[in-house]
């Protein structure tokens, strides 16, 4: 009788035990929006030929069981398409979910599934407009989920993994892929096909996962999140930004199209150093003093786009080291605040 009484007590101090471990496993939500992480094709070999945003939230999280040993793991549905479809709807949409969701106790974290083809602008963009210090990581795939080597459920796994851990709060909008963390605003996509693609070319990554928990060994610095001044709960859309390409012997019909078609401000890909032909920078010259705000940013991929004293007169902005995608979604924000061109230059030193 005692060996049973002490049996039963070893049983019932165990599930107390497991139960009080339950109990303390972040709350992680998932936030799905489509991509190749969600995506299949008819054959296991068939890498590229597919179609993205085909299975749900939970059925990604069914793919990969291990998750419910690591979070407490819920899901919604925000979209399910190819990233390139995604709206400013969207968007906000995700945004306006994610700031509810973090503003309260049953959320610790938040995991966003995306295609990987638009992911550096969406996580610029919520790294921007998220309001809370809990870990928001955008997370995707380079191959579909019905792929002979498919890298989308480690990928879940470590994501989920970081959004969890108290070491990813405070530091921003975060991307998981390949093992490996990025900062939101310093992230790019770099290889069409390969696993490794999302790299920062300029800092090089915060830090690695391992065994799906994140080891860091920097932190970014610029302003993000909570301590910034952009507010989207009321938007229902964004100011329209274009960005146009400058090349050798390129015309400047695009840029007369944006400014008859309505832009409020232009992204310009400079060469080099955010460099303008002569044809270019008389139509912007003329089109910024006419109240397009006109931002010189590069199409080289790295490195920082300096000001020049033949910004002045017409009144051009730089768009420090953001990429031209990305310098697209601070101003698309930046002119929800204000077309003061001081204030904008100083948003893009702060951010």
């Amino acid at each position: 009788m005692k060996i049973k009484s002490l049996l039963y007590s070893f049983s019932l101090v165990m599930l107390m035990t497991g139960a009080a471990f339950a109990a303390e496993l972040p709350k992680v939500t998932i936030l799905a929006t489509g991509g190749t992480i969600a995506g299949a094709a008819p054959s296991s070999t068939q890498l590229t030929d597919y179609k993205a945003g085909e299975l749900t939230a939970q059925q990604l999280i069914d793919a990969v069981p291990s998750i419910s040993s690591i979070a407490k793991v819920s899901a919604e549905q925000i979209a399910n398409t190819g990233s390139g479809n995604l709206t400013f709807e969207d968007w906000l949409k995700l945004a306006k979910r994610a700031n509810e969701l973090l503003a309260s106790d049953a959320c610790d974290g938040i995991v966003v599934t995306h295609g990987t083809d638009t992911l550096e602008e969406t996580a610029y963009f919520l790294n921007l407009v998220v309001k809370s210090d809990k870990p928001v990581v955008i997370v995707g795939a380079m191959r579909p989920a019905t792929a002979i080597s498919a890298d989308g459920p480690l990928n879940l796994l470590n994501a989920v993994g970081v959004a969890g851990a108290r070491e990813s709060c405070g530091k921003g909008v975060l991307v998981v892929m390949n093992g490996q963390i990025n900062a939101a605003r310093e992230v790019t996509k770099t290889n069409t096909l390969s696993v490794e693609t999302f790299k920062t070319p300029d800092f090089g990554m915060l830090g690695y996962v391992i065994d799906y928990k994140p080891v860091f060994y920097r932190t970014p610095v610029r302003k993000h999140t909570k301590d910034t001044e952009f507010d989207v709960s009321k938007l229902t859309t964004l100011p329209r930004v274009d960005i146009a390409y400058q090349t050798l012997g390129g015309d400047v019909d695009m840029h007369k199209a944006s400014v008859s078609s309505g832009a409020e401000g232009l992204i310009e890909a400079g060469s080099g150093c955010g460099s303008l032909s002569n044809v270019s920078r008389a139509v912007l010259t003329e089109a910024s003093k006419n109240g397009l705000i006109v931002v010189r940013s590069s199409r080289t991929g790295s490195g920082m786009v300096t000001p020049s004293s033949k910004d002045a007169e017409p009144g051009f902005l730089t768009a420090d080291n953001l990429n031209p995608q990305k310098a697209r979604v601070l101003l698309m924000l930046a002119l929800t605040v204000t077309r003061d061109k001081a204030e904008i230059q100083r948003m893009f030193a702060t951010y």
